[in-house]
């Protein structure tokens, strides 16, 4: 009788996380994460914006990497930023 519950339990704890795997369908943890959503108002400023769930809080201004790369954008080189000059030869920055 023991053995019966422990695999009728066993069958359970196998069963249960397939079932959910299976037909837990698509979710979002935000409305305005769906890309369906995206052109309604509550994913428009300023309805989004009191709660920070706009597009652009929520991939932090990044493109969903779900909609593959952007087919109109070309990739740009980034260029590094000058570096300060000093006009006064103190300190330890300024020079020696």
């Amino acid at each position: 009788m023991n053995d019966k519950k422990l695999f009728f339990g066993a069958i359970a704890l196998i069963v249960l996380p397939l079932t959910l795997a299976l037909f837990g369908g698509d979710r979002f943890r935000y409305p305005c994460q769906d890309p369906d959503n995206w052109e309604k108002d509550f994913c428009k400023m300023p309805k989004c914006d009191v709660t920070r769930t706009c597009p652009e809080h929520i991939f932090k201004g990044q493109r969903d990497p779900r909609l593959g790369p952007p087919k109109s954008e070309s990739p740009t080189a980034v260029t590094p930023a000058p570096t300060a000059q000093c006009t006064q030869p103190k300190g330890a920055n300024c020079g020696k």
